[in-house]
Parts: C-alpha cells; sequence; structure tokens
C-alpha cells in the first residue's frame, strides 16, 4: 500500500472511533451509571456477576471479570465476578455432551442465583447460546446487562440494561464494549469504596 493510503486508513479509524465513543457514552450516560449503581448494591449483597460471550467477546469477559476479582485503579479488596469463557473442561463436555448453545445457560443453572447479575456480550447480537442464556437468567431471576451492536435489537430486549453501539463495525463496536466495561469497573470501585453511602462489600 502507498504510504498516503496506509495514514488514511490509520487517521479514518481514529476518527470513526472517537465520534462513535462520543456519540454512544453521551447518550447511554445515564444507563451507564444506573447499571453500575446495579453491580455495586450486587456485590454489597453478597451476590456476583457472571459474564459471558463469544470470540472477541468471550476475552472481553474475562478482561472485566479480571478487573473486578483482581483489582481495576485502587487498592481493594477483589469482587465476585466469574466469566463463564475460561473453563475448558467445562465448555467443552456441555458442547461434546449437549450442544454448543447450551455451553452458557447450564453453567447459569448451576452457578447463578437469583440476585445476581450476568453480564453478556454479542456483537451480532444473534449468538445462540448468549440468547438462551439471557432466557435461563430472567427465569432465576437474575437482573441483565447486554454489550451489542445496531444489529442486536432482539438480544437487546432480553435485557434490564440495554446497551447498544450504534454501528455495525465489528471493531468500533468492540472498541466501545472493552472502554463500557472499564467504565463500570471505575464507577463500581468508587461507589463501593470512595463515594459516602456505600460501604465495601
Amino acid at each position: 500500500m502507498k504510504p498516503s493510503l496506509i495514514k488514511d486508513i490509520i487517521r479514518r479509524s481514529v476518527r470513526e472511533s472517537v465520534s462513535l465513543k462520543e456519540r454512544f457514552f453521551r447518550e447511554n450516560e445515564g444507563l451507564i451509571i444506573d447499571a453500575a449503581r446495579l453491580i455495586a448494591e450486587t456485590f454489597n449483597d453478597g451476590g456476583k456477576l457472571l459474564l459471558f460471550g463469544n470470540g472477541g467477546s468471550a476475552t472481553d469477559a474475562s478482561h472485566i471479570a479480571a478487573e473486578f476479582v483482581n483489582r481495576f485503579k485502587r487498592e481493594r479488596p477483589g469482587l465476585p465476578a466469574i466469566a463463564l469463557t475460561t473453563d475448558m473442561a467445562v465448555i467443552t463436555s456441555i458442547a461434546n455432551d449437549y450442544n454448543y448453545s447450551d455451553i452458557f445457560s447450564r453453567q447459569l443453572r448451576s452457578l447463578g442465583n437469583e440476585g445476581d447479575v450476568v453480564l453478556a456480550i454479542s456483537t451480532s447480537g444473534g449468538s445462540r447460546n448468549v440468547l438462551k442464556a439471557m432466557d435461563i437468567a430472567r427465569r432465576k431471576g437474575m437482573k441483565r446487562i447486554a454489550f451489542t451492536g445496531s444489529r442486536g435489537e432482539k438480544f437487546a430486549e432480553k435485557a434490564d440494561f440495554p446497551f447498544v453501539v450504534p454501528s455495525e463495525e465489528t471493531p468500533r463496536i468492540q472498541e466501545i464494549h472493552i472502554m463500557l466495561g472499564h467504565m463500570l469497573c471505575e464507577l463500581v470501585e468508587g461507589f463501593l469504596f470512595e463515594l459516602p453511602g456505600h460501604h465495601g462489600a
């Protein structure tokens, strides 16, 4: 490629990402605060956060869970977050004995309790295993947070807190998803360990 074309790709990607982020976070500010408060209150009440997704969304789920279990920006006790994407024995046994579409829903049946929160991530919003798990979470009385893109309307409808990135470009959607995950981590830490009126989990 010509150097000028390479620079155009870089600059266009940055412009698109920045513009989309500004729009998304401006339009969803209140929902982000409410979702962070829900997670903080869930931890405070002895509940846990369960995260899942496929592909890049699977690694995002693991990444966000690690930020809660270990630490994000401040020294504090670990918080109970579990990524349902990390145990190869569990995932492959369910996929082998039942169906790949069951890998998250069967884990939720075992690990999820009423009062827990699920954070489901699907860029397309069409992942059958994610949709199935959201239905199980609802039946078990778990609050549901969804990260998706503009094609994920049906998926978003299954969530109490739907975060829909207004784009069909997978890289741009995923960039916002991980930033949103980081933002929730920072706000939850603030609610639990800094802001008045809240107590440590």
